[in-house]
């Protein structure tokens, strides 16, 4: 589809599709694909041997030829390969001829004398290597641990020099041609008594190939040694410490690295959780077996409590037993897979931006995120960028016209100048020298020139929001007098516009720019959209038919890349040779602007981006947090990863519960059986099998035909488009070549349409998971539970940047989406505690998701433990008996343990002292807030089917000043419960003050105790209370109202009860006082 061609609308179900100011007819230009090396004689594909891998016919050089070549030129020709004259062995099903050695291994009597029946039966297997698939709705995808690693990919990589040394295999790449990624390079032997000259390593060229690699590698090594001498660290997938690679060939090294935290701060770390959970166990003996008589109740239920908070901080504590550190070498990328001067080979990426309402989120906002994305550093024609828009707002859609025209300025701008952030709202608004760096005399005025542009754009962007404000009676319509087919936010066609293309759009300098495409699915009354998962899936499907990039990178609209080369990071791991063929997603960490100086809501979030996720990296890899995070489509898509023989043992759970492999008789058969079939599945760029196979299946091999997928049980699992359910098994991306242009719009529009994911397993089993407000850990959960890995990178840069809610009432209704989400799990079938103990999920990351699920449930207990010290001190009761310095000494062991753990993990994390503090804080304010009403509405929502509506976080800018949304106070019942604790704890001090001041000197020891609760208490609700304050020290008088109202009933109703008083004590005090006392 050509870019600015005009929008297309139309509904599947209702047989409409309208191109709408239509400029030309559509003709997206498809994607090359390529099937794996090129014949050097014939230029057809070499094809794959007799055992899946690919065919080399001379194992001196693996000069590339195809196995019909190489049979004709030993029959007919002279037997040798073109290139070193080698004289060709004889490979397993090819007829003798004369001079062949007498080779046992490769004997093949069925072929002795007939060739054509040899030829023949070698190619019906190269035919069906192609078609062979297994079951893709189950274990589909192995790789056993024999397999050589492939160490190079793309195109010949120049001063590659294979180890000489005659007990060493040396690893070559082709001479010339493309290289599939796919397949395992192939390995010959080099006999040091022949002349090199055979093998092409006596040339000129060689020579001069092998002196510029050694003038490289010197340069390697003194930045490397330099970088890395403490030596520490080990390569990811080497178990090495980089020394034994660092003589070897950049191409050939790993992307990325494993750093682990220093043994001397980690070791010290564990030893003490030990001794904290040791002294947790000799406090609760002690708690347990020395009860208060006199104030039982309080008692009870602060044991209750404090049993919670230690299972709770279990679940958290323990997932951090294994944190690492992870390191990229985008250098070693770029020599792999996008070397200067030849085509890249890096993936194809779509980056997804979903957006709502244009009143809450900004268009400027969401204009500055699609700009950095369109020039970030990638190449041009493996990014696309889709916008979402899930409100059909004609504002979303102008607005992004408007950034499509200045995009050809500011790309090109950013490119040519190489500047960082390329949010241009962000860029201009930094207070650095941003001269710094800066070489090109025409820098400086064409900055300011390019300021200027972005400030018109800006006035034009503010011109449409103005407009937007009133909505005609007529609704809006388009310029060429086109009803907006989007009027009607819940009852519209689906509707696609690309602004951008790699046929079209070219930016000022005359270069192409990332496709840019406008999206906004189909909505009619009675059906289910679920909400932004819906979005996402609906993205999935009509970027497949598009572009159908290998990879997927989602960002909220506020989310900009801050990094440039942001995509190079997780492409490090997503096409690592090691890695990639396991990794499900790469999750970058969040990170924000117009943050508070001292964040006083905790709104960074950095104890759990800096501490929990780098954790979770070192078992299974972190939970998705929503955004900034990036794909394999084959893992939204429901495929199992490849994994070896290890990987696909049953984890300690399932085993233990059900024993070994080996004492299951027919337990094991699926096991098996998909070992068998995922060893005759290869990599390719092409489809496993195309539609007509599908339907026909393939006559003569019922074991083929087994494990076929039929066209029925495909459009059960992915919906009944052809051309969608094609793309799902490109491994590698790309538009399958038999793809008709002219049908891409409509399957387009048929994709999006409401009714398409009816009867299929989309939001159950594929893309975006159903169920939840908060379907990031539901998605990120499944694909977990099947064994993929998830990898978190944290590049020096910060990847991406956004906006967070600084308004202590949005942030609190931010909080309580995601605490509803969890309540929500945690009363589904996809439940942690109980859902897929037969995958491979780790225990560890088992742990971690039971504690993103249950942590709600701890603003229960947390709410009465605040409420203790004021019934304390109003009561004179207190929750604890008089201690002996016994129990006194494990009272103070635990209070320094706590303090050790929290001091060793900033340590190791790099947190600092005020953000950990900011976060205990917090979790007290959220936890008698938020989170209480979460599990309440929870219940409601799962048990009585009251649901509960969201409103989206406002993202606005800040116009009226440095951090004015800070003081800006809105109602919300959500602030009632923290306020009425601090009144209650307030005039528990006041009173428990006064009766020690009544009752003489020796009642003030006990107090201390009660006070220091009580202060305890209001030391974690401060933020709250400057928060009501506000900026005029003004409290609302309906929040004084009702928690004075609250407190003051609770006191009164308390000093009537009096239920630590008997009857027989009431009777004997009114007995001695009488009446005249």
């Amino acid at each position: 589809m050509e870019a600015n061609a005009g929008m297309v609308a139309g509904s599947h179900k209702r047989n409409e599709f309208v191109m709408i100011r239509h400029e030309g007819e559509p003709g997206p230009k498809l994607m090359k694909n390529f099937n794996g090396q090129e014949c050097q004689i014939c230029g057809d594909t070499v094809g794959l041997s007799a055992t899946g891998d690919l065919f080399v016919a001379c194992n001196e050089c693996a000069f590339p030829v195809c196995r019909a070549c190489y049979e004709y030129e030993r029959k007919e020709g002279n037997k040798s390969c073109p290139q070193c004259k080698t004289r060709y062995k004889r490979h397993k099903g090819s007829p003798r001829v004369e001079g062949d050695d007498e080779e046992d291994d490769v004997d093949d009597l069925d072929n002795e004398f007939s060739y054509r029946q040899g030829n023949a039966k070698a190619g019906s297997k190269w035919q069906l290597q192609g078609q062979e698939d297994v079951d893709l709705s189950s274990s589909s995808r192995h790789e056993p641990q024999h397999r050589i690693p492939r160490l190079t990919s793309g195109q010949q990589v120049s001063g590659e020099v294979p180890d000489a040394s005659p007990d060493r295999h040396s690893i070559r790449s082709p001479s010339s041609g493309y290289v599939d990624p796919s397949l395992p390079v192939p390995v010959r032997i080099v006999d040091p008594s022949k002349d090199l000259n055979s093998y092409g390593l006596g040339s000129v060229d060689w020579k001069e190939r092998v002196d510029g690699w050694k003038l490289k590698q010197d340069k390697n090594i003194v930045q490397m040694t330099n970088k890395y001498n403490d030596g520490k660290g080990d390569m990811e997938g080497t178990g090495s410490n980089g020394e034994d690679l660092l003589m070897a060939d950049d191409a050939r090294q790993p992307l990325s690295r494993v750093v682990p935290i220093p043994s001397n701060q980690l070791n010290l770390y564990r030893v003490v959780i030990i001794l904290r959970l040791i002294i947790l166990c000799f406090f609760f003996q002690y708690r347990i077996t020395h009860p208060v008589p006199d104030a039982y109740p309080l008692w009870l239920t602060s044991v209750i409590c404090e049993i919670w908070f230690a299972l709770s901080w279990l679940l958290d504590q323990f997932p951090k037993w294994y944190p690492i550190n992870r390191e990229t070498y985008l250098e070693r990328l770029a020599l792999r897979y996008d070397r200067e001067g030849e085509p890249s080979q890096l993936a194809p990426v779509d980056v997804f931006v979903s957006t709502v309402d244009p009143l809450k989120e900004p268009p400027l906002i969401t204009a500055n995120t699609v700009l950095s994305i369109l020039a970030v550093d990638y190449p041009v024609d493996k990014v696309s960028c889709y916008v979402s828009d899930d409100g059909s707002a004609m504002l979303t859609f102008e607005a992004l016209s408007e950034t499509a025209e200045f995009a050809r300025k500011w790309v090109p701008f950013c490119k040519k100048h190489n500047i960082e952030p390329r949010a241009p709202e962000f860029y201009f608004a930094q207070k650095i020298d941003y001269l710094k760096d800066k070489i090109q005399p025409s820098f400086v005025k064409e900055r300011r020139a390019m300021k200027r542009e972005y400030e018109e754009f800006k006035v034009r962007i503010n011109a449409l929001v103005a407009k937007a404000q009133k909505t005609p009676e007529e609704g809006w319509t388009m310029q060429d007098g086109t009803p907006w087919p989007g009027n009607n936010p819940r009852d519209h066609p689906g509707m696609i516009q690309v602004f951008l293309g790699h046929s079209g759009g070219l930016d000022t300098d005359g270069n192409e720019l990332p496709r840019l495409v406008y999206v906004s699915r189909e909505k009619r009354p009675g059906f289910q959209h679920h909400k932004k998962a819906g979005a996402m899936n609906a993205l999935i499907r009509v970027s497949a038919v598009l572009t159908n990039g290998a990879y997927l990178l989602n960002v909220d609209c506020d989310h900009y890349f801050n990094n440039s080369k942001a995509l190079r990071e997780a492409m490090c791991f997503m096409m690592d040779p090691a890695l990639g063929k396991k990794t499900c997603y790469v999750q970058f960490p969040q990170r924000f602007d117009g943050i508070d100086l001292h964040d006083r809501y905790a709104n960074r979030n950095i104890v759990f981006f800096d501490i929990n996720l780098k954790g979770l990296d070192g078992i299974q890899g972190p939970v998705y947090v929503g955004t900034g995070c990036c794909f394999n489509r084959q893992a939204l898509y429901g495929y199992d990863p490849v994994l070896t023989e290890a990987d696909l043992e049953p984890n300690i759970i399932f085993k233990s519960c059900c024993g070994s492999r080996k004492k299951r008789k027919g337990g094991d058969r699926s096991y098996i059986d998909s070992k068998k079939r995922a060893m005759k599945r290869t990599e390719s760029s092409v489809p496993i099998f195309n539609m007509e196979d599908m339907e026909e299946g393939i006559e003569g091999y019922e074991d083929e035909r087994s494990l076929l997928m039929s066209q029925r049980s495909l459009e059960k699992r992915f919906g009944q488009s052809p051309i969608f359910v094609a793309s799902t098994f490109m491994e590698q991306g790309g538009i399958p070549p038999s793809t008709d242009p002219a049908s891409l719009l409509k399957e387009a529009i048929h994709v999006i349409s409401c009714g398409y994911e009816d009867k299929t397993e989309w939001g159950k089993e594929i893309g975006w998971i159903y169920g939840s407000v908060t379907e990031d850990i539901l998605t990120g959960f499944k694909m977990h539970a099947r064994g993929w890995i998830s990898i978190y990178c944290m590049p020096p840069r910060p990847a991406f940047k956004g906006s967070a809610p600084i308004n202590l009432s949005d942030r609190l209704n931010q909080v309580l989406r995601w605490a509803l989400g969890s309540i929500e799990i945690l009363l589904s079938r996809h439940c942690p505690i109980w859902y897929g103990y037969k995958g491979r999920l780790k225990l560890l990351e088992r742990v971690a998701y039971i504690n993103t699920i249950v942590y709600p449930i701890t603003s229960i207990p947390l709410i009465a433990y605040c409420v203790l010290p004021a019934i304390c001190l109003l009561t004179g009761k207190f929750i604890i008996p008089e201690i002996s310095n016994y129990a006194g000494m494990w009272f103070i062991l635990l209070f320094i343990s706590i303090f050790a753990t929290g001091i060793l993990e900033l340590r190791w994390s790099g947190v600092g002292i005020e953000d950990w503090w900011r976060n205990e804080q917090f979790w007290v304010i959220g936890g008698t807030s938020a989170h209480l009403f979460a599990v309440f509405q929870g219940l409601l929502k799962v048990l009585a089917g009251i649901d509960t509506s969201f409103t989206v976080t406002s993202k606005a800018s800040d116009e009226d000043g440095d951090f004015s949304e800070l003081y800006i106070f809105k109602w919300t019942s959500l602030l009632i419960p923290p306020t009425t604790v601090l009144v209650i704890n307030m005039v528990g001090i006041v009173a428990g003050v006064s009766y020690a001041v009544n009752s003489g000197y020796q009642s003030w020891g006990p107090l201390f105790g009660r006070l220091f609760f009580a202060f305890w208490v209001i030391a974690h609700l401060y933020p709250f209370l400057k928060g009501l304050m506000g900026r005029q020290n003004r409290t609302p008088t309906i929040v004084i109202v009702w928690s004075i109202l609250l407190a003051s009933i609770f006191s009164l109703l308390w000093v009537h009860i009096d239920p630590f008083t008997s009857p027989t004590q009431k009777a004997a005090t009114m007995g001695q006082c009488g009446v005249n006392c």
